[in-house]
């Protein structure tokens, strides 16, 4: 429930209020006049709440919902909304949100996958499957017995995710169906001599760009990277899979220590599965298959294959990503990143309007939908055009003055794509035959493990760029305002032009495939793991002054994002 806070005296202007709620929300809402403690000389209050079923405008509809004379099931398949999501990693997000949806986590899709450290936002699509808006707005936002509407619209989301603006659409987001992001980042206590230093760096990166690495996030940040399990599973080696997913990691949370020590130590599958989080996706999802075998543990590629599907290629696609790193570092070190040189790979006719060009399995589609488990989607998406390789040339001596370096690409190791030329090539070819990889097939058994290859820009250069600097003492005071902040009318923060320290606001537009780390990277010239950016933090001067000036802290460490957001497609 909801209640407008300023009385309103004139009985005319209410009336007129409460039939532009009537007509605005076509009966969602119903709006009542509460005159309860007001003076004489005050007006009376108006009072908005959801309509209850069979009431109001809602009388005579089906009572499935929707709008007047429209069955619920006659919209379209799909529900689209906006997710902002506070310090969680997208597939986290995902699987809350399909708790508060009572949905299977397969009928959610996302365009990319957004950074857990900071406030991002992005697109997300449901398969409804009977639902409406107002049920997952509902749901998802907890206005289902846990919070009032009133809490609901003047709360920050519930477990740092929100949802808003949905809307029906007849088909679900992929993944790649963006154009880039934007990046509002703040970086605290900057020491430089002079603010031109600042200047110099920030506009070579704009002219120049920066090198297009694959960021910490592709990789993890635990001592057992995401690569290392998709060489596992690119080698088919499957108990070395699952060896490597369920292993100790130090660091990790205790309620995840004592789940391991559960199963690693005790052997006990019941009590691990009690005590894994529900966010430790992978982890469950193995343990849970056991259980279902009687704690039978030999067939390890079944247990895999219960991950979720875009999970279990994010760690094939992180092997590729780490030799493309290490190729693209050799690559650097022999011919430094100013100009193309003879062995380097260009697009042939016309350079991709995308820095990665991706490369997708032509039964991606039918293999997605078989392993959804749902008969209404064991169809390809007939709506995605056929991939045709995309015809690269490369350079000769006399082709290098034609190009720039903008221009050159290198490829992620895959059956469909060519090598550079030269020492690049040879060295491509001896970095995955020492992993036991045949360089020129990586076909598999499973199809969903056959990787056909890419190629992506090794130099990337912002879309936009622009930055200021800021001056702050507290470090828990924020310096930038999130969109849920501004939905809830919360004041944008206001700057201490007096503070003690120095702090760098960066407003960035990248490409699809870039990673805003990467630029700091190259910025401030340091690692950007989140290990490395806690002791920067708890090492600066201004943790002194936490708190001095109100602030609150919300895990604000190292880095802070105050804004990721999707650039969709029209």
């Amino acid at each position: 429930m909801l209640r407008f806070m300023q009385p309103i005296n004139s009985k005319t202007s209410r009336t007129e209020l409460h039939k532009l709620i009537r007509d605005l929300f076509k009966g969602k809402f119903d709006s009542e006049t509460d005159a309860t403690s007001v003076s004489d000389n005050e007006g009376s209050r108006i009072v908005v709440k959801w309509a209850k079923a069979g009431s109001g405008r809602d009388a005579g509809r089906s009572n499935r919902g929707g709008k007047r004379g429209v069955k619920r099931d006659s919209f379209p398949a799909y529900i689209h909304f906006t997710l902002q999501k506070t310090n969680r990693d997208t597939q986290d997000a995902l699987s809350h949100l399909s708790r508060m949806l009572h949905a299977s986590v397969k009928d959610l899709s996302v365009a990319g996958t957004k950074d857990k450290r900071g406030v991002t936002i992005q697109r997300v699509s449901l398969k409804r499957n009977g639902k409406t808006v107002e049920d997952v707005w509902k749901l998802a936002n907890g206005q289902t017995g846990r919070r009032t509407m009133s809490e609901v619209l003047t709360q920050r989301g519930e477990r740092g995710v929100r949802v808003s603006d949905l809307n029906y659409r007849k088909a679900s987001l992929e993944l790649g169906m963006l154009k880039g992001n934007m990046f509002v980042i703040t970086l605290r206590n900057v020491c430089v001599e002079s603010l031109e230093t600042i200047d110099n760096a920030l506009n070579s990166i704009k002219h120049k760009g920066f090198i297009n690495y694959y960021g910490m996030q592709r990789f993890g940040t635990a001592s057992i990277p995401t690569h290392s399990i998709g060489l596992a599973l690119l080698q088919s080696d499957w108990h070395k899979a699952v060896s490597l997913i369920l292993r100790h990691r130090p660091g990790e949370h205790p309620d995840v220590i004592a789940a391991r020590d559960a199963w690693l130590l005790e052997g006990d599958l019941d009590k691990a599965l009690e005590l894994m989080p529900r966010r430790v996706v992978a982890e469950r999802c193995i343990l849970e298959s056991y259980r279902k075998q009687g704690g039978e543990t030999r067939n390890a590629m079944g247990a895999l294959s219960t991950i979720p599907r875009n999970l279990r290629l994010m760690y094939v696609h992180a092997y590729q990503s780490y030799v493309w790193n290490a190729i693209v570092s050799e690559r650097v070190r022999m011919h430094g990143a100013e100009r193309p040189v003879a062995g380097d790979l260009v697009f042939d006719v016309e350079a991709s309007p995308q820095d990665e060009l991706l490369i997708v399995d032509p039964t991606e589609g039918a293999s997605a939908a078989k392993n959804s488990g749902n008969e209404d989607d064991r169809k390809p998406n007939k709506s995605r055009k056929p991939w045709e390789p995309q015809s690269v040339k490369t350079l000769s001596v006399e082709d290098v003055d034609s190009y720039n370096i903008f221009d050159v690409i290198m490829p992620l190791p895959g059956t469909d794509v060519a090598y550079p030329g030269g020492h690049l090539g040879d060295k491509y070819r001896e970095f995955l035959r020492l992993d036991g990889l045949d360089p020129d097939d990586f076909t598999r058994k499973q199809k969903e493990y056959n990787l056909s290859g890419s190629y992506r820009k090794i130099i990337h250069r912002p879309g936009e760029l622009s930055w200021s600097v800021l001056r702050y003492t507290d470090p828990d005071v924020p310096l930038a305002q999130s969109d849920e902040d501004k939905l809830l009318g919360f004041d944008p923060p206001v700057i201490d032009d007096a503070g003690k320290f120095l702090a760098l606001q960066i407003n960035m537009k990248l490409g699809t495939a870039a990673y805003a780390t990467m630029a700091l990277r190259e910025l401030t010239k340091t690692e950007t793991s989140s290990h490395y950016q806690i002791g920067l933090t708890q090492a600066s001067a201004d943790q002194e002054y936490r708190g001095s000036a109100g602030g609150t802290s919300e895990g604000n460490q190292g880095i802070d994002v105050a804004i990721e957001s999707n650039v969709q497609h029209d």
